[in-house]
């Protein structure tokens, strides 16, 4: 199907112009749903947006907790939103007796949310290998601050052990919180590594419907242009017709008139004789 069809398609009236206008509004139901649908695919787009911002902090001078945090929140609000919208887009597909510029509104949703939600997995990905890379460096800088503890455990000096005691014990803190970080960060991971298989079985599904309501567009254009080319020809025919009865029309005068003058030859005739 090509792009100007699809414009051409577009270019119709449509069931959800307006809330306030019963007229355009087959089916104000459909209406409604669909345009809280298409606010929620604007709010997850303007959500990865503005994770990808967040990400591209991640193992930067600017990557703190507060960073994180954000990451963390927007991936599982995203998450959760495109699981919704997912089982809006499948509700708005079964949606029975739909005239043709609801099935354009159908098709338009579909390719939006497989577009916004390609979009997602693509930063999602990114955000899996940040925080791999993040978990990889930190358990590589706490492996080697255990080799540097075992080294200096091994000295024989008494007053060096007993003077690096203190500090030890401080290293000790930060290696239970690197660990801690390892743990949480694994955990990401895990949750990343989930919800893109998740959403990847999502995907699948919309690219089919997308693809099946594809080729249902196909038939709505060939059937409008179909509808054109027969209101052209009708239009044409009208006309000629149109032509033929004020023709007969004419003669039918022609015919009066000269039906008239002969009646009036014949009764002056009559009285003269």
């Amino acid at each position: 199907m090509s792009y100007d069809r699809l414009n051409s398609l577009e270019s119709q009236p449509t069931t959800w112009r307006r809330d306030d206008d019963p007229q355009y509004q087959d089916d104000p139901e459909f209406a409604r749903f669909t345009e809280n649908l298409s606010n929620q695919l604007f709010t997850l787009t303007s959500n990865i947006s503005n994770l990808s911002r967040q990400i591209a902090l991640l193992g930067t001078k600017r990557d703190t907790d507060r960073v994180r945090e954000r990451v963390h929140n927007l991936l599982e609000e995203t998450r959760s939103g495109f699981k919704d919208a997912g089982e809006g887009i499948k509700k708005v597909q079964t949606w029975e007796d739909v005239n043709p510029s609801q099935k354009w509104t159908q098709q338009k949703l579909s390719s939006e949310f497989k577009a916004a939600l390609d979009e997602f997995q693509t930063v999602q990905r990114r955000a899996l290998e940040k925080q791999r890379a993040s978990a990889v460096a930190t358990r590589a800088a706490l492996q080697e601050g255990g080799d540097h503890h075992a080294t200096i455990e091994g000295r024989e000096q008494q007053q060096l052990q007993q003077l690096e005691q203190q500090p030890r014990l401080a290293n000790q803190d930060e290696v239970d919180f690197q660990e801690s970080l390892i743990i949480e960060r694994e955990s990401e991971i895990r949750n990343i590594e989930q919800s893109v298989g998740e959403l990847n079985e999502l995907f699948r599904d919309v690219a089919h419907i997308v693809h099946e309501q594809g080729g249902q567009l196909d038939v709505i254009s060939e059937n409008v242009e179909n509808v054109t080319t027969d209101t052209r020809g009708a239009n044409v025919e009208l006309r000629s017709a149109s032509r033929y009865q004020k023709n007969a029309r004419n003669k039918m005068c022609c015919l009066l008139i000269i039906l008239a003058i002969i009646l009036t030859v014949i009764i002056l005739a009559a009285v003269l004789g």
